[in-house]
């Protein structure tokens, strides 16, 4: 490999550049799955730089989040979490449990949130059968400008993402057209955290206690404000680095079962933050709900059977929330 085409690294995690998926070079694809292949089979994680999302935005949007958790807990318990699992969900109600990485002595997490996912109208097809997170988004009343700046920043993810999925299916050795119908459109959920500062650190005591996520990819436009780690194949923890104006993103729990286990979904955490609170905005990017997950023909041999038996994403979204992040956990709010 030329050295135009390598990533960088940071910490042994690489940087991709994607200037080249958005140039006039007909190999771009190309050469961004040749960078994703080896961030995927190693780390699990990656940083991008030159993504085409704004700075103007994505500060925008950092702004949003500090703003509505800047509010009253009156305000933030008018828009509690509902059975779609969107809305405000509380200070130290949950952590995940399910994950193969889950600390069983893990306190619950120290963080406040505020998810959001696609927004539909009254006669899109998944609302009029009453699909589970399809449902209304919780917006606050009388918040000028929050609804349309937050939709604005998941749109504009939510395009980025798209774009990565013929890289990543040429990475895998297969057509670029690979996740095209399961992500004719994509299924996601956006969450507007807040970590407060503590003063000193706690024994099992987390912002996030470790975990992996279940969905496909996720998205982290990062902050100067430190916090999150990544364990090592040798159970070491290992900061993210910041690099300005870049996003990380990470392979999720449904990637890992597409591939059959070829591409990690690495575990990670968030320590509480010291000194200053933190606000984190990740995008978590999955399929279709309809969409059925199931083992690509290149991960799998005779030597080498499916790991995972197939299941729809919006089956595996039921389980995954009800375990970790049931709503009814607040009522008393």
């Amino acid at each position: 490999m030329s050295k135009k085409k390598e990533a960088k690294m940071e910490n042994d995690i690489p940087i991709i550049d994607l200037a080249p998926l958005f140039g006039d070079d007909p190999n771009g694809e190309y050469t961004i799955a040749q960078n994703l292949k080896p961030a995927f089979l190693g780390r699990g994680f990656l940083i991008l730089i030159n993504h085409g999302i704004s700075q103007g935005l994505i500060k925008q949007t950092f702004k949003e989040a500090q703003r509505f958790h800047d509010q009253s807990m009156e305000f933030k318990n008018s828009v509690l979490m509902n059975f779609h699992n969107n809305g405000y969900m509380g200070m130290g109600r949950y952590n995940v449990s399910t994950s193969r990485a889950s600390d069983p002595n893990a306190k619950l997490d120290m963080n406040e949130a505020f998810f959001v996912k696609r927004e539909r109208s009254a006669d899109d097809p998944l609302v009029k059968s009453r699909t589970r997170f399809a449902g209304p988004n919780e917006w606050p009343k009388n918040f000028p400008g929050f609804k349309e700046k937050i939709l604005e920043y998941t749109d504009a993810i939510d395009k980025l993402a798209k774009q990565l999925l013929a890289p990543l299916a040429i990475s895998l050795d297969m057509p670029a057209s690979t996740f095209e119908n399961a992500f004719w459109e994509s299924q996601f959920s956006f969450r507007l955290s807040h970590y407060p500062a503590v003063k000193d650190q706690i024994k099992n005591q987390y912002g996030i206690a470790p975990h992996t996520d279940s969905n496909f990819l996720t998205f982290l436009a990062q902050s100067e404000t430190p916090g999150l780690q990544i364990k090592t194949d040798t159970d070491e923890w290992l900061d993210v680095p910041y690099v300005a104006d870049s996003i990380v993103v990470n392979s999720g729990d449904m990637l890992h079962r597409w591939t059959n286990g070829r591409y990690k979904s690495t575990p990670h955490r968030a320590l509480p933050p010291e000194g200053k609170s933190r606000y984190s905005i990740p995008f978590f990017f999955g399929p279709h709900l309809h969409s059925q997950i199931e083992c690509l023909s290149s991960c799998k041999s005779q030597n080498n059977p499916a790991k995972f038996p197939p299941i729809s994403y919006g089956e595996y979204m039921n389980w995954w929330y009800d375990s970790n992040y049931n709503p009814t956990l607040q009522q008393d709010l």
